[in-house]
Parts: C-alpha cells; structure tokens; sequence
C-alpha cells in the first residue's frame, strides 16, 4: 500500500482510497494566481493568492495494476515532501489531492472531473496507463488545467491538446529501442508478438516494435492479440511455439505478462520474453518466477546507474519506504520535480502561465534522465534496457535518443 503522510489537512476519500495530503514551507518569488474558475488552492477567487497550492493526482491504487499506482503515489509524495522543506513556492504550501481510479477509464475521467471541478486543484499529476491518461487528459484540456502525466507512453496522450504533458519517453522510441537491442545485441532475425488488444498502450508498442524492427531486416514470425486479465494464453502461444520465434515479445502489464510466461514455459515455448515498461513490477517476477528469467525490457531508469540523481533518490525512497524504487516511483518524482519546477518560473499559477512554464523545460536533471520537453509536449530522454536476472530487474544498457 502506498504510505500515506499525516497532516493537519482534512483529507477527503475516493473509491475507499485514502489522499496523502503534505504540508510544509514554502518559497518563491511571484504570487501566483489559480486557473480561473477550474483552478484553486487558496483565496485566487478573492484577490491575493494565499493558502496551501493544491496539485491533483489520478492513479490506480487499486486494481490489477495496483503497484503503478503506488509507486508513483510514493515518488510524487517525496517530491512533494522536498519542495516543501525547500522552501517550497510562493511563501505557500503545497498540499496534494489522490484519488484511486481503480484502473477503469470511467473513474479517471470522474477522478480529474472532481479535482478540477470540486478541489479546485492548479495542476494535476497522472496516470501510468496511457488509457487512463487520455480520458483524464481530455477532462483537463476541456478545463484548462496543466497535466503531466508521470508514465504514458502512448503518442495520443499529449495530442489531446497543449495543457498535457509527459516526462517519459513514447512508445515510438520504445518500440525503437527494443527493436534496435533485439537486432543488434541478441542478434535475432524472427521475433513473434502477444499484445494485449484492449490497452492503446500495448497496441501503441506493437505497432511501433514491428515497423522499427522489419525495417531493420526482422521477421516477425507470427502476430497474436489477448485482452488483459485473460487467464487462458494456450492457443495464441501454441501458434507462437509452432512458428518458432527467437524471441517473443509482450508489450503487456506485468500481470499478464507473468502469468503468459508461466504458460509458455509449461507448453516448451522456452525463448526469451521481450517487454516494456508496462513490465516494471517487483510482481512480475512473483508471478512469473523461473518462467521470466532471462528475459528483457525496456525502462525509464535503473536503479543500477551510477548517476548521482539515481544514487541519491533510491538512498532517500529506501530510507522512507524500506525498498528500491521502481521506474513508476522514480518517474512519479520526476514529474513532481518537474512541475514545481515549472510553478517556480512561471509568472503565476493560471493554467496558461504554468503551460508555458512547463513547456519552456530545458535540461532539467531526472532521475530518469536529463529531461526537455519538445513542441509536442513530450520528453527526450534516454531508455535502458533491463534484464530479469536471479529474480531482479539488472542492468544491461542504456541508449540515447538520436
């Protein structure tokens, strides 16, 4: 379960998940002000600007995919608790919103409906799954209200409009990076595909995975669709087993992904699983045990690097959670980061000002990498590729952006 911090802030309840609210100093110059009637967190709508800022934050806390969630949950709430001790922004405190959207798009887009409409949140950090991030990033357009979402890779998700943003990389690059590591490292010539139909994101990595890695002279040797939460993968990888693939790859939530390693290795189809991100979960190999070693995937950092901004983060997270942080956890920071970052430079906290602040990032030192947001609102950054080794995610290598 996520921790949650106590405050002196009333915390409010959605969907029986409890908000972490943190309340500390603040500091900065140039008072801001909320985003008109959507935005809030003080005394806007009276003239001075005062109060605690109120920042929102959509995520499935609950649900098969209850670990992103939590993770990103724990990563924004260190943020949080930095910027405060820091000094924070404006002489003003920050104090955050959570609601659970259980993992169903129906609940995110109600979820950002009521931070915007009812909390009068300034900005909003969400979601993992790019699903869930496109039905609350329409909500925030439609509202004016900034978004960035910590970990959706899908391409749709900042097209919605110019308030949604992303410190992660996009499946296009993924889709690359796992190509390129398949066809030049593992040097294999026929990769077959299992991807989850009903998730834009596996659908996105799919089609992106395919067209980078035919275009660099492979093969796929055969192509199956599943739809998450399925418990029975025998016939899609009995076509798989008899095309013999070098590799198959599962752009999918570790949830499946785990238990169609299981599946595979009971049916002998014993090559290598290839993933991404969607695969970062201490649960995979819980579920996956022996059945996923020695398999790869693509992430946003590895807690491996020697960086200074990785040392430092996981000696921090470790101390306050007892356990190395996963990529959800350093992203939800990131994006936390990098958001008060942009509150720091913007000239006030009106939707407009606060997009273009978070536009204007250049250079800025992630965890996951130096991050600076493009024209579309996207991050360029670098991935790594990990390695399901002994039962752990290790580090194999990391490549840049061209």
């Amino acid at each position: 379960m996520a921790t949650r911090v106590a405050t002196s802030a009333t915390r409010r309840v959605f969907v029986q998940w409890g908000a972490a609210a943190l309340v500390g100093l603040l500091g900065c110059g140039g008072g801001g002000t909320g985003g008109g009637e959507a935005g809030g967190g003080g005394a806007e709508a009276g003239g001075a600007a005062t109060g605690p800022i109120l920042v929102g934050e959509f995520g499935s806390m609950t649900g098969s995919e209850a670990t992103f969630g939590q993770s990103t949950h724990n990563g924004i709430m260190l943020a949080v608790e930095e910027v405060n001790a820091a000094g924070g922004i404006g002489g003003r405190m920050v104090e955050v919103k959570s609601y659970d959207d259980q993992g169903k798009t129906e609940e995110a887009g109600t979820a950002v409906t009521r931070l915007i409409t009812q909390d009068k949140v300034v900005a909003i950090l969400g979601e993992v799954a790019s699903s869930l991030s496109i039905a609350g990033g329409r909500v925030a357009q439609q509202y004016g209200v900034p978004m960035v979402s910590p970990s959706s890779t899908n391409p749709q998700v900042t097209q919605i409009g110019d308030k949604v943003f992303r410190v992660c990389f996009i499946d296009p690059y993924q889709g690359y990076v796992m190509a390129k590591f398949s066809r030049e490292n593992l040097k294999y010539d026929t990769v077959a595909v299992l991807y989850d139909q009903g998730q834009a994101y596996s659908k996105g990595l799919k089609d992106d995975f395919i067209k980078s890695y035919t275009a660099m002279g492979g093969k796929i040797a055969s192509e199956q669709a599943y739809t998450g939460g399925d418990q029975d993968f025998s016939a899609q990888l009995t076509n798989i087993r008899a095309a013999r693939p070098q590799a198959v790859f599962v752009p999918g939530y570790y949830t499946d992904v785990g238990n169609i390693a299981l599946q595979a290795r009971k049916l002998g189809l014993e090559v290598p699983l290839l993933g991404g991100d969607g695969w970062d979960s201490s649960k995979l190999t819980e579920i996956g045990g022996q059945a996923i070693e020695g398999s790869y995937y693509s992430n946003h950092y590895s807690h491996e690097e020697e960086r200074a901004e990785v040392k430092e983060f996981v000696a921090k997270y470790q101390a306050k959670h007892g356990q190395v942080p996963d990529g959800l956890a350093a992203l939800g920071y990131d994006a936390g980061r990098l958001l008060f970052d942009a509150m720091k430079r913007a000239p006030s906290l009106s939707g407009e000002d606060l997009a273009k602040a978070l536009s204007g990032t250049r250079d800025f030192p992630g965890v996951t990498g130096t991050i600076s947001i493009d024209a579309d609102r996207n991050a360029r950054k670098p991935a790594v590729i990990l390695e399901v080794k002994g039962g752990k995610p290790t580090y194999v290598a990391t490549i840049q952006p061209t």
